[in-house]
């Protein structure tokens, strides 16, 4: 095969444009970019690169905190021209490009009224998020990004282009349900959809401050038994100077509350009443609307060059003390970007068996992220790293020693082999050595070949 795509090298136009990713802390410079236009790109970068011995990267999106999309000295082999995604409502699937985004995949699909668990911000990419495993908003209903994957196109270490199946090279596809970027690229999805929206029950409720503990317990008591339908999420966030937002609120810190309810939106008024009628709130903005509005509730600011650092945990539980550590810790926050975000588990995820997939964790109730931004100045990177550190730390006694990999930063290898049981991580390490022998795609949160 041969490489037809754009190869950008840094003294060309483009390269700095093409290099900038969504973590404004990251500042690398690969030794060239072959943007991708095809599967077949993508197969001729890679024998290209292992024939000559140089050490590459795969940018999808670029929205990874790790940064691992670039490496200095690396080649990136950029997918972000592999974008397309094309709708079989008689099927109900979806073909997705292994570059395209989430906010191309909800437009797509909710044109027919159709969606899969996607990323809880358009800006997300769907291969990063897929092969981590997948948490969104609509997981407690549908399961995980990963759950719904019914086929993959890999280009594999060797170059070569194979599908994963349950019925072909059923061990790769066992893996890259939650074994990350480990075992090739993945240039196509095939994705199974479900009739969600194109309206739902949706929005936030902001309380201020001093009310957080209390709002986190009312929501927790009532998601532990909600049904599947019930989404959402608890994040302690900073009041935005907007409009809607009481001024005496605005750039204080509060409790916002997501509401997601992903099936009839009058019955889930009814169902999510505990939720919704809680308070008073200071501002309610759960009503009616499109799903992709509700995919944006997160969404952070859209300027170059803010800086994030990462972290998060399963939680074994969330007693009082909990919730009273967590407020605590984070409260106030190092920057008003920064998003605390508590999530639940349950439904759909915790009903697929364990070891059916590579990704594990299913039954813990609860998955905290902690999400820390702030602007473009290097200077504030301290401050908000060690707030981040200081808010996973509080919470550690609640903890089940396990990670989702999508929701932390570059945190070593032990982190990394703690998001999977002891048996699951050496059949990964095992299937690595069988695909990636060389351990080529390692700029990940890399699983390592069995020895």
């Amino acid at each position: 095969m041969t490489f037809s795509g754009t190869t950008l090298s840094p003294d060309q136009p483009g390269y700095d444009e093409a290099r900038r990713l969504f973590n404004g802390m990251i500042d690398r410079r690969p030794s060239r970019i072959l943007r991708c236009g095809s599967t077949a790109d993508v197969a001729a970068a890679v024998a290209d690169c292992r024939a000559l011995g140089e050490p590459f990267s795969v940018l999808g999106a670029g929205h990874g905190v790790t940064g691992s999309a670039l490496i200095d000295g690396a080649v990136c082999i950029d997918l972000r021209g592999l974008d397309r995604v094309e709708v079989d409502p008689a099927a109900a699937a979806a073909r997705v490009g292994g570059g395209a985004t989430w906010g191309l995949v909800d437009a797509a699909t909710q044109e027919l009224g159709l969606a899969v668990t996607g990323g809880r911000v358009p800006s997300t990419g769907v291969g990063g998020l897929a092969l981590g495993s997948g948490s969104g908003w609509l997981e407690r209903k549908l399961g995980f990004t990963c759950d719904n994957l019914l086929s993959a196109e890999v280009v594999t270490a060797s170059g070569d282009i194979v599908t994963a199946s349950e019925s072909e090279n059923a061990d790769l596809f066992w893996a890259i349900r939650g074994g990350g970027g480990n075992f090739g690229i993945v240039t196509e999805f095939v994705l199974k959809l479900h009739p969600i929206g194109p309206v739902v029950l949706g929005g936030m409720l902001l309380y201020p401050g001093f009310m957080a503990a209390d709002v986190t317990r009312n929501w927790r008591d009532f998601i532990l038994t909600a049904p599947d339908e019930a989404g959402g999420g608890v994040a302690l966030i900073t009041a935005p100077p907007e409009d809607f937002v009481p001024e005496p609120a605005r750039g204080q810190p509060c409790v916002g509350v997501i509401v997601v309810y992903a099936g009839d939106p009058e019955k889930g008024r009814e169902v999510m009443a505990p939720v919704i009628e809680f308070g008073p709130p200071a501002v309610d903005l759960v009503q009616p609307m499109p799903y992709v509005a509700v995919q944006r509730l997160l969404e952070p600011p859209n300027p170059p060059g803010m800086r994030n650092y990462w972290s998060g945990d399963f939680l074994a539980e969330l007693p009082d003390e909990a919730v009273d550590a967590w407020v605590g810790s984070a409260f106030p926050p190092a920057s008003p970007m920064t998003q605390m975000i508590l999530v639940a588990g349950g439904g759909a995820v915790a009903r697929v068996e364990e070891g059916a997939t590579a990704f594990g964790n299913r039954d813990a109730p609860f998955n905290l992220h902690h999400l820390s931004m702030w602007p473009p100045d290097p200077s504030l990177d301290q401050a908000n790293i060690e707030k981040t550190r200081s808010v996973a730390a509080a919470m550690k006694p609640w903890t089940t020693g396990s990670v989702y990999l999508n929701f932390i930063g570059d945190e070593g290898l032990h982190r990394v082999a703690s998001a999977f049981a002891p048996d699951t991580y050496a059949r990964l390490r095992a299937i690595k050595k069988q695909w990636d022998p060389d351990n080529v795609f390692r700029f990940n949160q890399n699983i390592p070949p069995a020895d």
